[in-house]
């Protein structure tokens, strides 16, 4: 009987788990994770924050006691993992150390806190985990706030400011990048974004370093005080790669860690029997060929899939993916597939009530933003991925149907790889 380990129990660690159960029913598989909850996805805290879904709805998986029913697992919740030792395939905590077949890594990811923004002495609150949405809502309950600041124009970042709006809250949010969303959106696109958000009644504030939080708000690098009652901070994420940072191999290698994991297309790291998957790990861009964190809960159930497998002895393959973000906020959609960064030329096409700007490289379809539909995403990436994989790749004769349903012209099909003719 082979015996797993899976380190940390998020969204890539329940798949892994689920394959390897497919792919042995007599295997013991333990799981290691200090949160004592079921697995959780991150991009949930806004919606139970803002009292939009319930405390069930944010375990999509179930309860820990029907996840572990449902996969024969075997839970370790009370000892935290202090050392992944590669070299012996070792888990070791408090309680001492066990030898294992296959380990996967999948500690996730936590918020972002640079130590240069506590030296004011002021709280915020973060916005990845449920106890940050927990301490945010319990928060607005308990105390009056006026005033808000959320520092940092990402996808959690609109969310948070948009349950502090609709609570009558003033909101102001301060990013350090010239426009929203910049590594997501063309600035054209983001400028059509921040006409509408200002009409709503949100103050934006770009350009804008933040030096330090202190008790009265948000101090800039200008000198500028943001004043606030409360303060969000959602600058980004950091891969929690301590773990794999401590493992040791024969002569010394260890692990290859660049700003997460790095892993093969098998998510296997340089270590052989030690697999990461998720937030923590770098998989393959499919766009530059290199390896990066694509922060995506789609990504990293397929990651932990294929890490699974592989840990099981099917062999198996995860060829990467895109960036990729979608989201809804203030009554509006924004998708934005692929790195708007990368070269192109663009085109512009508006439907009815919105827009589709892509970015063509020759032939090469390098990103794709849609402000106000995201019915058309998922063609619009699958003919992205499709491309990258192969080249010659076109749209179906069903996707440029429903393209054209949506009121997108037959130039504007034919140019992101559909027929003239149809």
């Amino acid at each position: 009987m082979k015996n797993y380990a899976i380190v940390g129990f998020g969204c890539a660690g329940y798949h892994a788990a689920r394959a390897i159960r497919g792919a042995d029913p007599h295997g013991r598989i333990a799981v290691f994770s200090d949160t004592g909850q079921p697995p959780f996805n991150p991009m949930l805290t806004t919606y139970y924050a803002s009292q939009r879904l319930s405390l069930e709805g944010v375990f999509p998986f179930g309860t820990l006691e029907e996840v572990e029913r449902e996969l024969s697992l075997e839970l370790h919740g009370d000892q935290p993992v202090l050392r992944v030792d590669a070299r012996a395939r070792r888990v070791e905590t408090q309680a001492g150390g066990e030898d294992f077949d296959a380990i996967l890594i999948a500690t996730g990811a936590r918020a972002l806190v640079p130590e240069s923004l506590r030296q004011g002495g002021g709280d915020f609150f973060l916005m990845r985990t449920l106890a940050d949405a927990q301490g945010l809502r319990d928060h607005l309950d308990s105390h009056r706030v006026e005033k808000a600041v959320v520092v940092g124009g990402s996808m959690v970042g609109i969310k948070v400011a948009e349950l502090l709006h609709r609570r009558g809250i003033q909101t102001t949010m301060a990013d350090a990048a010239p426009y929203l969303f910049p590594l997501a959106a063309y600035r054209s696109t983001a400028e059509a974004i921040e006409a509408r958000l200002r009409e709503a009644g949100l103050k934006l504030v770009f350009n804008a370093q933040v030096s330090t939080i202190e008790p009265g708000g948000v101090r800039l690098v200008s000198g500028e005080l943001l004043e606030a009652d409360l303060v969000c901070l959602c600058i980004g994420t950091r891969a929690n790669v301590e773990l794999a940072a401590n493992t040791q191999v024969v002569e010394g290698q260890g692990v290859r860690i660049g700003r997460g994991i790095v892993v093969d297309e098998r998510m296997a790291t340089d270590c052989p029997g030690v697999y990461a998957a998720g937030d923590c790990c770098e998989g393959i861009d499919l766009q530059t060929g290199k390896t990066a964190i694509i922060g995506l809960w789609a990504n990293a159930g397929a990651q932990g899939d294929c890490a699974g497998r592989n840990m099981a002895g099917l062999p198996a393959r995860y060829y990467g993916n895109i960036l990729h973000n979608i989201t809804h906020f203030f009554d509006m959609d924004f998708i934005g597939l692929g790195d708007p960064r990368l070269p192109g030329q663009r085109h512009l096409f508006q439907g009815k009530n919105y827009t589709v700007e892509i970015a063509l490289e020759g032939e090469r379809l390098n990103s794709v933003n849609i402000f106000g539909n995201y019915r058309i995403s998922g063609i619009l990436k699958s003919g992205l991925t499709k491309r990258l994989l192969d080249g010659g790749a076109r749209l179906t004769t069903a996707q440029q149907g429903l393209l054209r349903a949506e009121g997108m012209s037959a130039d504007f099909v034919e140019l992101i790889g559909g027929d003239r003719a149809l």
